[in-house]
């Protein structure tokens, strides 16, 4: 029962939280919406009678059930990316391992700039019960717990120790989680005993508060220097990030390449800024890219990168532009991103400074010249025939990944989203899906977390109205973290897995063989007594009895047109379908004019890792 008092309201610490998140809202270019959608949690001491009371009492802010502490951050980050960062999710954990379960994927919600509000559970603030079940101690800082982890992967952190800390610091984590340039992980510590204090909190603590996204316009000098830049150039590539996204400037970014003839390559986060068969769409960029992107990068002479974090796959460990007159120009609303490789910087919102250009470039009358224009539709023309060479490639016994995603690719719809993370997958679908829609691309790559692949399907589901989410996802994930499917059907949220069996996690074993090794601890074989070596017969996992257990309808396919009627079933169903594909892992997808390094062993009595080893000093150190 509420107590008012001079404008005030008593509530305990959780409960004043809980209300507090209601009320927050965001805005931009005039559309207002609710920023926190619910809360995600998982109950045990340190949160169920403080948090969980709270969300219990309240019966208007959604509360959703996870099977796994990690999966449920992984599921925000995923909800928060498909809603263009606008919204998210809260999530709430016990002390101990439910705290630090979460860590995984708050890195990973950092790393990819995405916002997620974390509120682990915390030792006694009073301290004269320790230490607690689970508690950390340490000898020569009495404060510190597990939740001091949080710290260097989150973007702002704090820890409640009297309840009217809540008026300052939550309002703070805002500041935080709508900053588009700032965002990420925002970790606010609880401990238990706190959560349970009350307090006379301010009513306009609660009160409706409305966080503007206001779109950045570049400085005028800046734009110039870029604007001169570019007139020279005669070769310009544009790389389109996951900022290009978020900013919904996807328009803006097509109507850039077509006025001036630039051609576009798209990061992992930036698949899907322009539709496949834009005559300007060139493709992945990097080490998982296309020939067409990759050629053209060699050549630039000019790099607009547009909201991206430059990371080693992106520029092939710094390896991929090869012209040595090549000049970077970076369009970032993150001063600390756009003066990455030497770039000029061009900081701003994605879409006001890509409006800017096109409308300064146009009144000047730059365009690219026809043989630069005729190049990249040849290479583009070029890249297609290697790609339906990669989706038609047959195998004798089962399907080949490239195959499976050119058949996935003919079932997606407009409104449907792919979604992967962690392996071969990322790389082959950056190359291989041709997106036809906004939003239809959802990679985590940042991190390439194994593990996100279902919970984050999850969701991306939770954020989209229509159309279905179809996961892809390696027999090695799977294992790792495939209970969220039981969370998915019991939110009712319909997914399609395609479950991809090798009996490896191949994309490493083909990773230490390229390193002159034999793809050792890769396979998933039984331990054998003669050798003391993981070298006997394959594991005999039965998958499709294992997703029957948790509620998913199921398929096993060994051929191209039992995946198609697989397919077709699972889109005519209401229910969420794990599709369990055997694949080939020996055909694999080959790279284009691009590199990656991985440091090789300098000495080795093996044979093969002292030849690989020469390669990688030509390759990353002469």
């Amino acid at each position: 029962m509420e107590l008012r008092t001079n404008r005030s309201i008593k509530l305990t610490v959780a409960q004043a939280i809980v209300r507090f998140l209601q009320a927050q809202k965001i805005s931009r270019d005039h559309k207002t919406h609710q920023f926190f959608e619910g809360m995600w949690g998982i109950f045990g001491h340190g949160n169920v009678a403080g948090i969980g009371q709270a969300l219990e009492e309240n019966k208007e802010f959604p509360y959703y059930q996870a099977r796994n502490e990690q999966g449920m951050v992984h599921a925000a980050a995923a909800f928060a990316k498909q809603n263009r960062r606008l919204k998210t999710f809260a999530c709430t954990s016990s002390i101990g391992p439910g705290a630090t379960n979460m860590i995984t994927a708050a890195a990973g919600a950092t790393i990819n700039r995405l916002p997620v509000l974390l509120l682990p559970g915390d030792a006694f603030a009073r301290r004269t019960k320790g230490p607690v079940l689970q508690q950390l101690e340490h000898s020569l800082q009495a404060d510190v717990t597990v939740n001091d982890c949080f710290k260097p992967i989150s973007k702002y952190w704090d820890r409640i120790t009297r309840p009217e800390q809540v008026i300052e610091s939550f309002p703070a984590a805002m500041r935080v989680l709508t900053d588009q340039s700032e965002t990420g992980a925002v970790t606010i510590a609880l401990p238990q005993d706190i959560q349970s204090f009350a307090y006379d909190y301010p009513e306009w603590l609660f009160e409706e508060t409305v966080y503007q996204i206001y779109r950045q316009v570049p400085h005028e000098e800046q734009l110039n220097n870029v604007l001169r830049l570019i007139r020279s150039s005669k070769k310009p590539l544009i790389i389109a990030g996951g900022g290009v996204i978020y900013s919904e400037a996807e328009d803006a970014l097509k109507a850039l390449a077509s006025k001036c003839s630039i051609p576009v390559a798209e990061t992992q986060a930036g698949k899907g800024t322009l539709d496949w068969d834009h005559p300007f769409n060139m493709g992945a960029i990097g080490a998982t890219g296309t020939s067409s992107a990759n050629q053209l990068a060699n050549d630039a002479d000019l790099v607009i990168v547009i909201g991206s974090r430059l990371s080693d796959f992106t520029t092939g460990s710094g390896t991929l532009f090869e012209n040595p007159k090549a000049k970077f120009i970076s369009i970032n609303c993150n001063a600390f991103d756009s003066y990455k490789f030497r770039s000029l910087p061009l900081q701003g919102d994605a879409k006001a400074c890509i409006e800017k250009l096109t409308e300064s470039l146009g009144s000047l009358g730059y365009q690219t010249d026809y043989e630069y224009a005729n190049r990249c539709h040849n290479l583009k023309l070029e890249w297609e025939n290697h790609r339906q060479a990669i989706v038609t490639q047959k195998s004798v016994n089962s399907l080949t990944q490239g195959e499976i995603i050119g058949i996935v690719n003919q079932v997606l719809e407009k409104d449907d989203t792919i979604l992967g993370a962690a392996g071969s997958l990322p790389g082959d679908l950056h190359k291989l899906i041709n997106v036809r829609a906004k939003m239809q691309y959802h990679m985590e790559y940042g991190y390439s977390c194994m593990g996100y692949e279902i919970a984050g399907g999850l969701g991306a589901k939770l954020a989209k109205s229509q159309g279905d989410v179809f996961v892809m996802v390696g027999d090695g994930s799977y294992l790792m973290m495939h209970t969220e499917l039981l969370t998915a059907i019991q939110e009712n949220q319909k997914l399609i897995v395609l479950m991809l069996n090798n009996g490896k996690f191949a994309c490493i074993d083909k990773l230490s063989r390229a390193c002159g090794s034999k793809g050792f601890g890769n396979e998933f074989r039984l331990r054998n007594p003669s050798d003391q070596q993981l070298s006997g017969d394959f594991l005999n996992i039965d998958y499709v009895k294992n997703a029957e257990s948790l509620g998913a309808k199921t398929y096993a396919v060994n051929s191209d047109m039992e995946l198609q009627n697989a397919l077709q079933s699972a889109k005519k169903s209401p229910h969420t379908s794990v599709i369990v594909v055997s694949v080939d892992s020996e055909i694999t997808v080959p790279g284009f004019n691009s590199k990656w390094e991985v440091a090789v062993a300098e000495t080795s009595s093996m044979d093969s890792v002292v030849k690989a080893r020469k390669l990688y000093e030509q390759d990353f150190l002469s």
